[in-house]
């Protein structure tokens, strides 16, 4: 078994890649966001007609800068997923739709339900009845999260583990991801679902601290503040590098045998939350840490160690993590140094 940082046997190749998207029609829905935009910039530059689909609602990270480097190569509509004309047109002769839009915060869905129930179960459900009627033969990928777990009964937590998530965000990605699930088992929209753990990297919003503790912590380390390291620091978590998620759907898009499998995308080796704080002080040369205890809201949804077992997804698609951990923090940190004024306040 190879380890983040090494080159993966089966790793994707640009060139293979390259032949499969160039010229095909991608539709990302949430594509100004961190993840979305990451495969956005990707797929453009593979050769793909990328549309993005963003309704740019406040604080979810939607950003122009974040596709700059391609923007003369893809379309942008500013739109949102409830919006049933908006899908029905976007959708058409598309040969691939990234789900990726919805309601992001855990923290938020725990005093207003609704955003979450709107946008991420009707919102998915108007996509993919839009897709049904008018692109029944577009690959479908969707993004949800390691959240949809809940609480780890063993470690680490493969794609059967039982489902039982703490809060009203986790319970709509589940509920979002069985019914894309339904409309590959009953209508035939042929889909992915995977389970992604805790990405960062370059494009992610770093104005607050409500979603992606990874980067808030980058963003602490570069302003020389203090990153505060919630209990004893020894929670476990996988940390994705954001270019790797990416590699995952990818791949999963195109590979027949992924069509309606759910597949977790994560690190199969953890690391400690304080262990994560240092790497970032380091790396970044400046900042420093200290304890600090829970605040009631991530008290009330903290499920405790976490991390992916991602053998089915290394077997089947043949992907696995290459960047290691101490790589893809110094990436991310020479990315939001260089690009500090489009991202911070």
């Amino acid at each position: 078994m190879s380890s983040p940082g090494k080159s993966a046997s089966r790793a994707p190749a640009e060139a293979r890649l390259g032949e499969l998207y160039d010229g095909r029609n991608v539709l990302i829905t949430g594509g100004m966001g961190f993840i979305g935009s990451n495969l956005a910039v990707r797929l453009a530059r593979l050769g793909a007609q990328v549309t993005i689909a963003d309704a740019m609602i406040q604080d979810y990270g939607g950003n122009l800068f974040n596709i700059q480097p391609v923007r003369r190569k893809v379309a942008v509509n500013y739109c949102d997923i409830r919006d049933a004309s908006a899908m029905d047109w976007l959708v058409r002769e598309k040969d691939f739709v990234f789900h990726l839009a919805g309601q992001v915060c855990h923290i938020t869905s725990l005093t207003d339900p609704f955003p979450d129930i709107d946008m991420n179960i009707k919102g998915t459900a108007v996509v993919m009845e839009a897709i049904r009627r008018h692109a029944p033969r577009a690959r479908v990928v969707y993004t949800g999260t390691r959240g949809q777990y809940g609480p780890s009964v063993t470690l680490p937590v493969n794609e059967e583990a039982p489902t039982n998530p703490k809060g009203i965000y986790e319970i709509s990605n589940l509920t979002a991801e069985k019914i894309i699930k339904v409309y590959n088992d009953t209508h035939d929209v042929r889909s992915v679902l995977l389970r992604i753990t805790n990405v960062y990297g370059p494009r992610a919003q770093m104005k607050h601290s409500r979603f992606g503790v990874a980067n808030w912590f980058v963003r602490l380390a570069i302003d020389s503040e203090t990153i505060k390291v919630f209990g004893d620091g020894s929670i476990l978590r996988d940390f994705l590098y954001v270019d790797d998620c990416v590699d995952a759907m990818l791949v999963a898009a195109i590979s027949e045998e992924a069509t309606g499998e759910i597949f977790n995308v994560g690190v199969d080796q953890p690391t400690t939350f304080l262990e994560l704080a240092k790497t970032i002080i380091d790396v970044a040369g400046s900042g420093r840490w200290e304890f600090a205890p829970f605040s009631p809201e991530r008290a009330a949804q903290e499920p405790g160690d976490f991390y992916s077992d991602i053998s089915k997804i290394r077997a089947r698609l043949g992907w696995e993590p290459r960047t290691g951990l101490r790589e893809g923090v110094r990436r991310t940190v020479e990315y939001y140094r260089k690009n500090k004024s489009f991202y911070w306040e």
